[in-house]
């Protein structure tokens, strides 16, 4: 697996074609910098935030070029009106950023003493799974329901996964199983879209300086994410920078059909494609025999390779 390293000044695509571009999460961390990045490269591209909040002020986009649609992303009916205005507004969609989401919450395995009123173990707080992996599986649908209109054009679907969603993280194993999910996801519909001209795709971060970082960190009592960071760093845990995640999503989305099924991992603001490295290595680790049997199936509804 070799590293490579995207030139944001090489983005012909994005630079040239006006696009209308959907990015869930998109007023904070990873999507506002994505988003932040788009409008650099092109001020004409119809940018649609879909957010709790809307943007910072400090976020500068043409009003022209520019929807807001402040909602809770777990609501079906709240996330559907977003593209449909978007739709109305500007008559087509080309790319989705699937990006919105949460650390981990709480403890949900090893907390015994929670329980609820009449004494009983409570039941557990699914927020983490409905923002980071169902919410996100609605995103995906009214995605594909929307770049299908296209017709042969089709349109780009990125999605924020982690390096979690690769190698499993003990203290946040929620987040990890949705991570897992997003992949897995993924996976099980580029052949698919392909068909429909469209590329799916995933960036897998590894840690990043955004403010998921400390939000249900009560060690941290409210300091800001850099501050995590920058103690992270100290003891030699690698740190990326947003704007480094969002060069790997603008990357996807100027390759295209060349980018269907790539899950670009981001650590130290360094790249690399692990679904091209792990494809290339399937004999190392499934066996010949497993491999030769596995091949066999690809022709069966139950299984997609």
């Amino acid at each position: 697996m070799s590293l490579f390293q995207p030139n944001a000044s090489e983005f012909e695509t994005l630079k040239s074609t006006p696009k209308t571009i959907i990015i869930t999460g998109g007023s904070s961390g990873i999507g506002l910098a994505t988003a932040t990045l788009l409008s650099t490269l092109n001020p004409s591209h119809n940018l649609v935030l879909i957010d709790l909040q809307p943007p910072p002020p400090t976020f500068s986009h043409p009003a022209s070029n520019l929807l807001v649609h402040t909602c809770n992303i777990t609501s079906w009916p709240s996330q559907r009106a977003g593209f449909e205005k978007a739709y109305a507004r500007f008559g087509r969609i080309d790319c989705v950023f699937v990006n919105a989401g949460i650390a981990e919450h709480e403890d949900q395995f090893f907390n015994d003493d929670d329980l609820d009123h009449e004494g009983k173990l409570k039941e557990p707080d699914r927020r983490t799974l409905n923002i980071d992996m169902d919410a996100a599986s609605d995103t995906t649908k009214l995605a594909i329901h929307y770049l299908r209109k296209n017709g042969a054009k089709g349109g780009e679907i990125v999605m924020t996964a982690s390096l979690a969603g690769y190698l499993a993280s003990a203290g946040a194993p929620l987040y990890s199983a949705a991570k897992h999910g997003i992949v897995g996801l993924m996976r099980a519909l580029k052949q698919e879209c392909a068909k429909l001209s469209i590329s799916i795709s995933v960036v897998a971060p590894a840690i990043t300086v955004t403010p998921i970082l400390t939000r249900n960190n009560r060690r941290m009592n409210g300091a800001p994410a850099s501050q995590y960071a920058a103690e992270m760093a100290k003891v030699g845990v690698p740190i990326n920078k947003p704007e480094s995640i969002a060069l790997a999503v603008c990357w996807l989305l100027n390759e295209g059909k060349k980018g269907n099924g790539a899950g670009i991992f981001v650590q130290a603001d360094r790249f690399a494609d692990l679904e091209r490295g792990l494809a290339k290595s399937r004999e190392s680790w499934m066996g010949r025999e497993m491999l030769d049997l596995f091949r066999g199936t690809r022709g069966a509804v139950v299984c997609a390779d």
